[in-house]
């Protein structure tokens, strides 16, 4: 194993010493995860380090009411609050406090070493006039395309902050994710692109027709005790490395959580992979589809991702849905979870596909043999459903590149449905312990590995369609 993936792999042990403080924000002292025994490839661990003390304050506080914020909720406070910021900047950094009241403002820009404290009972509200958010190139869907910036956003600055118990709440006004005519990207409620050093805590959000918390090509980021209620996706988390989202609690209407890393041959040609991620002791509702979606913009790669201590109490889908279509390319690898709680799903706890889920890209797609994504090393542990329609459907796997390596192991509970795996390779199962189930626990085609004993054969689904795997006449090129 060469340098760069032995540090790539051990990030979740030392990710907390390398994760700077941002000023008067406390860090996390400890998350522990339990050793594994099993022989299949062991899950990657969970453990940091104790974390040195923060500053006991930082070196300047400046308060926005002071630069001529309202608080009213009628007159829109953006100057006055992005003048604090820039002025917080301008002396070196330090905490900008948002004191109780209603505050309505357009988008507002962090700053290196700034953090934005949102005290009890201050409510950030955003603008519904969009002329108060400016155009950029921003992500959407795996693509940068012309858009509006978040209602707050950061780009290419460090050890930033977004912390306090107060209100971060979008305008129910900016409906939808896409403006009609103009096909401009509508605001995010929280953005940040190219940051390092990123911590989100305490804040309560709402957001309503678009994301709600996006961060791009982000790393050492950060999201402890927050609260996502959202109209749409709440984190997604894309392209970015060391990433922890701990304690949070979602409500959303798409994916709770999504991991991504663009779409297409764009994606994969810039080539910025989403890894190193920690989601635990989470609470995750959705009412669109997943609570933990995987994909499917997975063009520049997803690895090394573990989900821990968490409780799945609602999804329209399942629990966990890992996708990927031919044309992205790429892979999906070392996905972990142990320890979870699932009820209220609407099809299942877990589905698996690297066929034909999200936009196709067309001609765009990544061509030939390479656009099939390649899917490496899941594990499922210590996992209790309760009443979940379908344990495991990973039925959809292309047969020219099966999953290699799914283990399941120690799941009880109960399911209407037991598992359907179909081209997979070096499959482990063991501790299965469900009832209440109709027909066969394990259904397979073309599955090898351990624990399969008494298997259902099935027939195996059609391969994907091959239009996208002869090799391009030209050589897709950014543009």
């Amino acid at each position: 194993m060469n340098r760069v993936r032995m540090e790539r792999r051990s990030f979740l042990k030392t990710a907390a010493q390398t994760l700077l403080a941002v000023p008067a924000v406390p860090l996390l002292n400890r998350v522990a995860g339990a050793q594994q025994t099993s022989p299949a490839k062991p899950m990657p661990t969970a453990a940091h380090a104790a974390l040195p003390k923060p500053p006991a304050r930082p070196a300047v506080i400046l308060n926005v009411r002071d630069f001529g914020a309202t608080g009213g909720g009628k007159t829109k406070d953006t100057l006055a609050i992005q003048q604090t910021i820039e002025r917080c900047s301008a002396l070196g950094g330090g905490e900008v406090v948002v004191p109780a009241g209603d505050y309505l403002t357009g988008a507002l820009v962090l700053r290196s070493n700034v953090a934005l404290r949102v005290e009890p009972d201050a409510t950030l509200n955003g603008s519904p006039d969009m002329a108060d958010y400016p155009l950029a190139q921003i992500r959407w869907e795996g693509h940068w395309i012309k858009g509006y910036i978040g209602f707050i956003s950061a780009t290419d600055a460090e050890n930033i902050g977004l912390i306090g118990s107060g209100k971060i709440i979008g305008s129910p006004a900016v409906k939808g994710r896409v403006e009609r005519p103009s096909g401009f990207r509508l605001p995010a409620l929280i953005e940040f692109n190219n940051c390092r050093n990123v911590r989100v805590e305490d804040c309560y959000t709402q957001q309503f027709g678009m994301w709600s918390t996006h961060p791009v090509y982000c790393e050492n980021v950060t999201f402890k005790n927050v609260t996502f209620k959202s109209g749409a996706d709440g984190i997604d988390v894309d392209s970015c490395r060391h990433v922890i989202i701990d304690g949070c609690n979602f409500d959303t209407a798409d994916d709770s959580i999504s991991l991504k890393s663009g779409r297409g041959a764009e994606g994969n040609l810039i080539g910025r992979v989403c890894e190193d991620v920690l989601i635990t002791n989470c609470t995750l509702a959705d009412s669109g589809f997943a609570c933990i979606g995987i994909g499917s913009e997975t063009s520049a790669g997803v690895r090394n991702v573990r989900i821990e201590k968490c409780r799945f109490v609602h999804a329209r889908s399942h629990a966990i849905f890992i996708k990927s279509r031919v044309g992205r390319g790429a892979f999906i690898e070392d996905i972990a979870a142990t320890d979870l709680d699932v009820s209220g799903m609407g099809q299942g706890f877990l589905q698996i596909t690297n066929t034909n889920t999200g936009k196709s890209d067309g001609d765009a797609s990544v061509m030939g043999e390479a656009g099939i994504p390649e899917f490496r090393n899941f594990r499922f542990e210590n996992v209790r459903v309760t009443d979940v329609p379908m344990l495991v459907d990973a039925v959809k796997m292309d047969p020219r590149k099966p999953l290699d390596g799914l283990t399941l192991e120690n799941i009880t509970g109960t399911c209407a449905k037991g598992m359907a795996l179909v081209n997979v390779k070096n499959a482990h199962l063991s501790g299965i312990k469900v009832t209440g189930f109709a027909g066969p626990l394990l259904s397979t085609a073309n599955v090898t590995g351990t624990g399969l004993e008494g298997a259902v054969k099935i027939a195996a689904p059609a391969a994907p369609p091959q239009e996208l795997l002869a090799a391009p006449a030209t050589p897709y090129q950014l543009h």
